[in-house]
């Protein structure tokens, strides 16, 4: 079984959402983590626009990537830019991917905007989750 990491700033909304399509796509062939270089919860709308499309993320916690370092990963994937620049040395002969995805926790606007820029980012994960998987495993 494939071990596949999820690295985002602070494992709250887009490492989240990733964690779930990845392991919804990969069924028993891989097992997926998710963490942060912080720690900031799961955000409520990522929750709540993943439950949209029947996605239960509710159950997910927030870990730092010190919490993985002993799991030796096939897979490393970052999904924003500031964990890429920012990881620290993770020892692995993980493959490394990146995928910037803007982050939807920081739109501004009304509600029906906040809420719109979520499901944008979200159907970006998960178009990028089935590929990957679709590619990878």
């Amino acid at each position: 079984m494939k071990q596949i990491l999820v690295l985002c700033t602070g494992n709250s909304c887009r490492s989240q959402m990733a964690e779930g399509y990845l392991r919804f796509f990969a069924r028993d062939k891989a097992q997926i983590y998710s963490a942060g270089i912080e720690t900031h919860g799961v955000n409520s709308k990522a929750i709540a626009i993943m439950k949209e499309d029947e996605m239960d993320i509710s159950h997910h916690t927030s870990n730092n990537i010190n919490e993985y370092v002993n799991i030796p990963f096939d897979f490393i994937i970052t999904v924003c830019d500031n964990a890429k620049e920012n990881c620290p040395h993770f020892p692995s002969q993980a493959k490394i991917f990146h995928q910037n995805f803007l982050d939807p926790a920081k739109a501004k606007g009304t509600e029906a905007e906040i809420t719109n820029k979520f499901r944008k980012v979200r159907e970006m994960i998960k178009t990028y989750a089935h590929n990957f998987i679709s590619e990878n495993l």
